[in-house]
């Protein structure tokens, strides 16, 4: 019950104050875009830049802590594009859709403050080894997959390229780009600009919270329960579960093991309504899964606090 109230709660509260001003008009949609501009426009990338500045590449980046989490995240996709093509009967560009909730998780918004309540900053650096690729990873998948499908492969580089440009031009990709700059190159930075990033940092996850809160009430659940359903058991329940059995088998550290299954656990986020709206397939499914597992999974990772060491 500790870890619901301590670490689990004061988290979705922050999130729960954003979604009521939301719903009662406290706030309007432009200052929550605003504010969702300024936490994922800048100061989370200065969080991302400082984490992985500062960051043992060696110690952190090891290939059984990303093939923990990212080949559940794979098997996911897999899990969820099949199970919505053959038990729902949905086209194959809204099963991918479908699919790719089942694999983008809220690394960020919700992996970063939950497990940073759990157990302190210095237990983040793992999770910043499987965030500072997860967008590729996922987009790259996604994106392949839908193209193919449409495509038979025409277009393929050129959407690609298209892809690799708005990455490229993200700024949380910019943010953890200067940060491998710095760290592989030992840049010396002076300490006046050390200090202004952690001004900026110290905003970053608090109001990105707030702001997810108002983000999730624009969304309505609509229909389609039985593929929210299957996203929920397959994103907060079998994936966290591979993780646990992969860095089980790996025999990964305990940070390492924490930090691959949480982030595991974690809701879908945003971008896979994001994925969703940009094919125009499977919107409805796609919001009504973030919102649905998001609230769920107030219970499935108290859950898994509770397993792990």
């Amino acid at each position: 019950m500790s870890a619901l109230i301590e670490v689990i709660l004061p988290v979705f509260l922050v999130i729960g104050f954003g979604y009521v001003a939301a719903k009662r008009k406290l706030l309007k949609e432009e200052h929550y875009d605003g504010l969702m501009l300024f936490t994922q426009g800048f100061a989370i990338p200065c969080l991302l830049f400082r984490a992985i500045a500062q960051l043992e590449l060696s110690i952190y980046f090891e290939p059984t802590l990303l093939i923990s989490y990212f080949g559940p995240a794979i098997l996911g996709f897999l899990a969820g594009s099949i199970g919505a093509r053959v038990f729902f009967g949905r086209p194959w560009e809204d099963s991918l859709a479908i699919g790719f909730c089942c694999m983008f998780m809220n690394a960020v918004l919700l992996g970063l403050p939950i497990t940073e309540r759990a157990y302190g900053t210095e237990a983040l650096k793992p999770n910043y080894a499987i965030v500072s690729i997860n967008a590729v990873v996922c987009y790259g998948i996604g994106i392949t997959a839908m193209e193919v499908l449409r495509n038979r492969g025409g277009g393929l580089v050129q959407t690609f390229g298209a892809t690799f440009r708005a990455i490229a031009h993200n700024n949380l990709m910019i943010g953890i780009a200067l940060g491998f700059l710095v760290n592989l190159t030992a840049l010396p930075l002076p300490q006046v600009l050390w200090d202004a990033i952690d001004l900026m940092i110290r905003a970053a996850l608090p109001a990105a919270i707030f702001g997810l809160g108002g983000i999730l009430a624009r969304y309505k659940i609509e229909g389609d329960i039985g593929p929210v359903l299957m996203i929920c058991v397959i994103a907060l329940l079998l994936q966290p579960a591979m993780s646990y059995g992969l860095a089980s088998g790996f025999d990964l550290d305990t940070g390492a093991t924490r930090s691959a299954v949480l982030t595991a656990a974690m809701a879908p986020g945003v971008n896979a309504y994001v994925f969703a709206n940009m094919y125009g397939v499977a919107k409805r499914v796609a919001a009504s899964a973030v919102l649905v597992s998001t609230a769920l999974s107030v219970l499935t990772i108290w859950a898994w606090l509770a397993i792990l060491p």
